[in-house]
């Protein structure tokens, strides 16, 4: 049986073991730039054996939050070749998680404080994290957005291509596509964000339209075995809806098989939540979804997300499920979780009043093992 803790190869990124850290938004990147406190958050945990960075906005237009980092700037390219040159010294591998956040802005984060643009004018109605005018943070509601013009959609696509570019110049290894969460491309996928009646919307073809015309930009700029996406069939994150879930998912999947990917990433039922979540009045089946994938010919990595510990993630690894487990909340309090899960090690309780924003305290300081010994 293969273990989790065995190599794996995601396409052309060989991993030491099969425990990856997930994409986590922190807000610890002022003016988008990462920093000295980013370097050494990431270099803690390269023991990981993927991990996939915050989300990393292609574009001013695509950011969401105050504080996270980009790859539209040329500081924050510099900032970033740091960390993963942190994280490649320690002898660990690291992806970027290239993301557009559509509609789940706010105008004082958009270039000239213009609305968020989005498949159709329909608010996310959620929140987000901006810096007031005093310098403080703090949760707003979603701006209201504007639908995206038929002229407009390739330069966002062009967008996600320069983020892979500059991805690579600052020495990744690869990119994560966002297509999860209610954010751009969920947004286009599914029916409760995307009303269009052109050659994006209407039927799941064209509403996979966006979707896989970011993938196929991405994979000409960078390689299609340095580029992964990530998806979630039915999470309710950020106001997102879908009436025939597995329809639309299975038909991406099925598309995607064709492309030669690194790894596809799926979010197990509400992120963060419950992984048996029910969208379209019936439940989700990730082993179609798989099962797809493959049959179409898909060789990427097959990556799962929500609620995994070590007993279910090995099970999953065992069973030849999945290729790897994506560990989101135990690597914020858990810098060195491969450790922790190879001895059988007990687990820091992570802080959740530090999970956004501030410094070093829910950050940089939770103790390892090496350390708790000292």
């Amino acid at each position: 049986m293969t273990s989790l803790f065995e190599p794996v190869k995601f396409g052309d990124i060989e991993l030491k073991n099969r425990v990856v850290m997930a994409p986590l938004t922190r807000n610890r990147s002022p003016k988008a730039i990462p920093n000295d406190l980013n370097i050494a958050y990431y270099e803690q945990r390269a023991s990981a054996g993927l991990i996939i960075t915050e989300g990393t906005p292609v574009s001013q237009q695509g950011q969401g939050y105050a504080d996270v980092p980009g790859l539209y700037l040329a500081p924050a390219i510099d900032g970033w070749k740091k960390v993963t040159e942190a994280v490649h010294k320690k002898g660990g591998k690291i992806v970027t998680q290239i993301w557009h956040v559509g509609r789940v802005s706010h105008t004082s984060l958009q270039p000239n404080e213009g609305a968020p643009v989005a498949p159709s004018a329909l608010g996310a109605k959620g929140k987000t994290y901006i810096i007031n005018p005093d310098g403080s943070g703090a949760f707003a509601d979603t701006s209201e957005p504007r639908a995206l013009e038929l002229s407009e959609i390739p330069g966002v696509v062009a967008d996600f291509a320069a983020g892979a570019k500059a991805a690579i110049e600052a020495g990744f290894d690869g990119v994560e596509i966002h297509g999860a969460n209610g954010y751009l491309i969920d947004q286009f996928l599914k029916t409760g964000a995307n009303l269009r009646e052109d050659e994006y919307g209407g039927s799941v073809e064209n509403r996979a339209r966006f979707a896989l015309e970011v993938v196929d930009a991405v994979a000409a700029a960078i390689g299609s075995g340095r580029v992964g996406i990530r998806l979630s069939p039915v999470t309710p994150a950020n106001n997102i809806t879908e009436d025939a879930p597995q329809t639309v998912f299975d038909y991406l999947v099925k598309e995607l098989a064709t492309r030669n990917l690194s790894f596809i990433h799926v979010i197990e039922g509400a992120t963060g939540g419950d992984r048996d979540y029910v969208q379209g009045g019936k439940p989700f089946d990730y082993q179609e979804l798989k099962d797809t994938y493959r049959n179409a010919g898909g060789t990427g990595a097959w990556v799962v997300n929500n609620g995994y510990e070590k007993d279910t993630a090995e099970k999953a690894v065992a069973s030849g499920y999945v290729d790897g487990v994506a560990f989101g909340k135990l690597f914020i309090a858990n810098p060195d979780l491969v450790e922790r899960f190879k001895t059988n090690a007990p687990l820091n309780e992570p802080d959740k009043n530090t999970f956004y924003g501030g410094g070093a305290k829910g950050y940089t300081d939770y103790p390892s093992l090496e350390s708790a010994e000292a």
